[in-house]
């Protein structure tokens, strides 16, 4: 063991010493750390019986046929070209590549969808890259705020599992402030970034440009729908400083919520901040293209002590799966799931109108929206559920956020009405 233990016998000694035990085994037992007694374990079972415990464990999962629900996780087509290709050998790893250069075919990987990004959000530089959507949000916080600024505002139209992300990832950091607001904001001088997202959690598409004008001098954050992106204009030509949020809809499945994709873009000048890695391109001794890590601003193996973020292992498949999504549908392909989307969810909510289901949202909505539900919400999922289809989100005062996606037909939204006719 001494090739992989750093301290001799004579130094473990020394430490148990100052510490007042006689030995390893004293010293765990009074942290209270070690089972005393026989541990219960079943007896060992062979591989066919182990899977079927296994199988029978699985069959309590509910995979409902149609869903009509997404609230930060969405059902989408993967071309199975996306799975073929990053299920290869080379790339199934969730750990980043310290030495980096000898893998160019991950490297290239990463930097390809680093430029993906970047041409979707109009941002200069992109990382590879954080957890979640959620994740990527509370890492922006450390982006924005300094010595000066300390105060982060948060929409209250942000995803609610992100905002509390954000609340638990810096509830320890005294000097940062988290308030959130609804709809109007105001800005003082210790203000260091305004949050929004956009689309919001409700569907809603929202006036970046104005939110950057009354921002002053506070950094400008959105958090935004990658496949929305194909549509809207993108956040960093309205003046937003920093882009963020969840790239599952980019080819990665639903999958009981995770791992997911937290992307993070932003500007030039901010490119030291960033948590993560970045790629870059550049030329060997002999003049060929080849790609490198150019830059871990603030991973503690690079800055020790002082790291404010810690995404070593990293979730380099899932960017790179983006990547291989991205390049399989291209840009008019991409531009045709997100119109197909807003399509089918603009469709759906004048087709729930007509049945009663008011829909709340007064301005534009991209593939999400909120209508009010004639009858007890309640009883209506409950027959939904026994026909096999998982309604949207629940929302409060019997209000329901939908969402269509391309894989939601015409066909199959016109069958839902018909279903929801039967409770009314």
């Amino acid at each position: 063991m001494s090739k992989y233990i750093v301290n001799s016998a004579a130094e473990q000694q020394e430490m148990l010493d100052e510490l007042g035990y006689g030995s390893f085994e004293e010293l765990f037992r009074k942290a209270g750390v070690k089972v005393q007694a026989e541990v219960d374990l079943p007896a060992g079972v062979t591989e066919y019986e182990a899977y079927e415990d296994m199988r029978n464990l699985a069959k309590k999962n509910r995979i409902f046929k149609h869903v009509f629900r997404g609230a930060g996780s969405y059902k989408h087509y993967i071309p199975s070209v996306v799975k073929n290709i990053v299920s290869r050998n080379e790339f199934v790893t969730a750990y980043t590549p310290y030495q980096a250069e000898v893998s160019q075919g991950v490297l290239q990987g990463i930097f390809e969808y680093q430029s993906e990004m970047c041409e979707l959000t109009g941002m200069d530089v992109s990382n590879a890259s954080v957890y979640d959507g959620g994740s990527a949000a509370a890492e922006a916080v450390m982006m924005c705020v300094d010595k000066k600024h300390h105060k982060i505002l948060l929409s209250k139209g942000i995803n609610p599992q992100y905002r509390a992300v954000v609340k638990t990832y810096h509830q320890f950091s005294e000097d940062i402030v988290i308030e959130e607001f609804n709809g109007d904001f105001e800005v003082d001088d210790d203000t260091a970034g305004i949050f929004v997202q956009n689309p919001d959690f409700y569907g809603n598409i929202i006036d970046v440009a104005a939110v950057k004008e009354k921002a002053g001098k506070a950094k400008v954050v959105v958090i935004a729908n990658p496949l929305a992106l194909a549509m809207i204009e993108a956040p960093g030509h309205l003046g937003a400083d920093i882009v963020v949020g969840e790239g599952q809809q980019l080819g990665m499945p639903m999958s009981f919520g995770g791992p997911y994709l937290g992307f993070m873009t932003t500007k030039k000048d901010m490119v030291r901040k960033l948590p993560g890695r970045i790629v870059g391109q550049t030329t060997d001794k002999d003049g060929k293209r080849c790609y490198t890590l150019t830059l871990q601003a603030r991973e503690q193996h690079i800055r020790r002590e002082k790291a404010s973020s810690s995404i070593c292992s990293n979730e380099a498949l899932c960017a790179f799966t983006a990547a291989v999504y991205l390049a399989a549908v291209g840009p008019e392909g991409l531009y045709e799931v997100a119109d197909t989307s807003f399509q089918m969810a603009h469709y759906m909510a004048d087709r729930l109108s007509e049945i009663g289901f008011e829909t709340v949202n007064k301005g534009p909505f991209f593939n999400e929206f909120v209508s009010e539900c004639p009858i007890d919400a309640g009883e209506l999922f409950k027959h939904l559920y026994a026909r096999d289809v998982l309604p949207g989100l629940l929302l409060s005062n019997n209000r329901i956020l939908w969402c269509a996606t391309e894989v939601n037909s015409k066909e199959e939204i016109d069958w839902l009405i018909d279903v929801i006719k039967e409770v009314l």
